[in-house]
């Protein structure tokens, strides 16, 4: 697992897109402030940049310089079998294609050991959305990731989703608000 940590990381340090395990289902990734590197996500996603992408890290302290929480909050602790996506404030640094046309940024405390690895290895939180082109049902195994992203990413990173069962629950964390509930 470590030679592939380490060529996840150095494809995404040099500009790469990574197709990677997250806790629930498989994503697309590559690092937040690669603005060529977002493009090319976006364009293998078929993703409005309007609708903006989530950032995953393996702790708080890798998304300070990312979002501007005051009065005290804070990303609660994850929960590895229930992923929770955050909606926060974004800190005014946080690139237009990263955020969309949202007034706040989505990021997760990731539980899953390879993502975690990977952002770890990177010492950057990673953009994490899910593997599928737009509308479409989302690789659910590697055959699938391989078949349909396989010639359109630099890398697919070895490993399985885990341990949630789907995509996550994505909540407001100011309001508390759910504005997507966890999958049945």
């Amino acid at each position: 697992m470590k030679m592939s940590i380490t060529r996840a990381a150095d494809i995404l340090l040099r500009g790469g897109v990574i197709a990677y395990p997250t806790e629930g289902v498989y994503g697309l990734g590559c690092l937040p402030d690669n603005h060529d590197a977002l493009l090319r996500l976006l364009r293998i996603k078929q993703r409005d940049p309007d609708k903006g992408l989530i950032l995953i890290a393996s702790s708080a302290v890798q998304l300070q310089d990312w979002i501007d929480l005051q009065d005290g909050k804070q990303i609660p602790t994850p929960d590895p079998a229930l992923p929770i996506t955050w909606i926060v404030p974004a800190s005014c640094t946080v690139p237009a294609l990263v955020k969309g046309s949202n007034a706040g940024l989505a990021v997760r405390i990731t539980t899953n050991h390879t993502a975690a690895a990977i952002c770890d290895a990177t010492e950057s939180p990673i953009v994490s959305t899910s593997a599928n082109i737009a509308g479409q049902a989302t690789a659910r195994n590697r055959i699938a990731l391989r078949r349909q992203f396989g010639r359109l990413v630099d890398y697919i990173v070895p490993g399985d989703c885990g341990p949630a069962s789907g995509a996550s629950e994505i909540r407001d964390l100011i309001t508390g608000k759910t504005l997507r509930p966890r999958p049945e």
